[in-house]
């Protein structure tokens, strides 16, 4: 299960939450929480279900469970007296009723052994082998939320980890290291995208996560390596 909600993401393949494009810590009873939340949703799960499975046969008191619930709010930027992820039955027990969104798969690292992201602020987009949607459509595997980016602005096409972009027709453009692409251009780590306002960074690393050894540098329109 790869979801969005809010402006967080869960992987349940690599028991990775992040929110605003940056990984967040839970402790592995609060994201076994979320993940019962979110699989039930948008039934509501009673205290003692909740219990049973996140403390089989052993008794807890209820104040854990309630514990629990306020770290997981806390982490995902939710809060008790105006829930919009995770509500609260009273006398019963706690439901998920925020709008959730099916991701797919998850970013796999090609043959190459090279992963492609995309940075923009804080937020860093991994890219999956095939064609990756850039602009303000929320499904958009690099989910670009300003007015000035079209819904679907341009994408990205990753080959055995190599990447290519296109613009998709946008009102804005699309510019890779400064110039206004007109047809695919291929990224190489270190690449500077501007697409409507924003200013992105393409990386491209080794699937350990350490950075491509060889920097691309840019001299009459050649890469030099």
């Amino acid at each position: 299960m790869r979801v969005r909600f809010g402006d967080c993401t869960l992987d349940s393949d690599t028991r990775e939450v992040s929110r605003g494009g940056k990984a967040v810590h839970l402790e592995p009873k609060a994201y076994r929480l979320l993940e019962l939340l979110l699989a039930a949703r948008p039934k509501a799960l009673s205290k003692n279900e909740l219990q049973d499975a996140l403390w089989p046969k052993t008794y807890v008191s209820e104040r854990s469970l309630a514990r629990l619930v306020g770290v997981l709010r806390a982490t995902l930027g939710d809060h008790a007296e105006e829930p919009s992820l995770i509500r609260t039955v009273h006398g019963f027990g706690y439901a998920f009723h925020g709008d959730v969104v099916s991701l797919g798969t998850a970013a796999r690292p090609p043959a190459s052994g090279f992963h492609c992201r995309v940075a923009w602020g804080s937020r860093e987009f991994r890219l999956s082998e095939g064609q990756n949607l850039v602009g303000r459509d929320p499904d958009a595997a690099v989910w670009i939320d300003l007015a000035s980016v079209s819904r679907r602005h341009a994408r990205i096409l990753v080959d055995n980890g190599a990447a290519t972009i296109e613009d998709l027709g946008s009102h804005n453009g699309t510019y890779v290291r400064g110039e206004r692409i007109v047809c695919a251009t291929k990224l190489v780590n270190g690449d500077k995208i501007k697409v409507g306002a924003a200013r992105l960074a393409f990386r491209r690393s080794r699937a350990l996560g350490t950075t491509e050894s060889e920097i691309s540098t840019h001299s009459g329109g050649k890469t030099a390596r």
